[in-house]
């Protein structure tokens, strides 16, 4: 498995699937979500409207992670995950947040798909410390990169320079 960090808009990547670190309804929000729904166009909307609720509202919970068509973006696939919100670190977020990445991997190598690139999961409006956010994605990745039909190619997509470098840190240093 390659693994390498780009700084950049996760919307314009040409890959198998990109990350969405979606909210529970799965029907957008703001950041990441925001704009995969907006360059996706509706039909993306009108996909996760048609997956089932889990409970009223939910169609993801947190750490779970689901697959829709990837509509007007350049990805074929969208993977959407739900990130913990940071409570203090002390709510199992660093479980559930390891969980978002296996769980995308795991949707991944179920549909054979190549390649996939993720967004910082619950490091924006969810406060997830990116200091500690980092390391664990980096971590639950790199441990998936053995098994048997993963991603040949993994992608961590920063939007601005600082987090881009929190990867290189990482990856550098492993």
């Amino acid at each position: 498995m390659r693994i390498q960090v780009v700084q950049g808009d996760i919307t314009r990547l040409a890959l198998d699937a990109i990350v969405n670190a979606a909210d529970p309804s799965l029907l957008g929000g703001g950041g990441v979500d925001g704009a995969i729904h907006r360059a996706a166009g509706p039909w993306l909307l009108d996909e996760c409207r048609a997956l089932p609720e889990v409970m009223p509202g939910v169609r993801c919970p947190t750490g779970e992670a689901r697959l829709t068509g990837g509509h007007a973006l350049p990805a074929r696939h969208v993977i959407h995950t739900v990130g913990p919100v940071w409570g203090g670190g002390d709510a199992g977020e660093a479980a559930l947040l390891a969980a978002c990445y296996r769980n995308a991997l795991r949707l991944a190598r179920a549909h054979a798909l190549a390649s996939i690139a993720f967004p910082a999961i619950s490091c924006g409006a969810y406060g997830y410390p990116p200091d500690e956010a980092v390391p664990l994605a980096v971590a639950t990745v790199g441990a998936i990169a053995a098994v048997a039909g993963a991603p040949d190619e993994v992608v961590f997509c920063c939007f601005d320079a600082a987090m881009a470098a929190r990867y290189r840190a990482i990856l550098g240093a492993a």
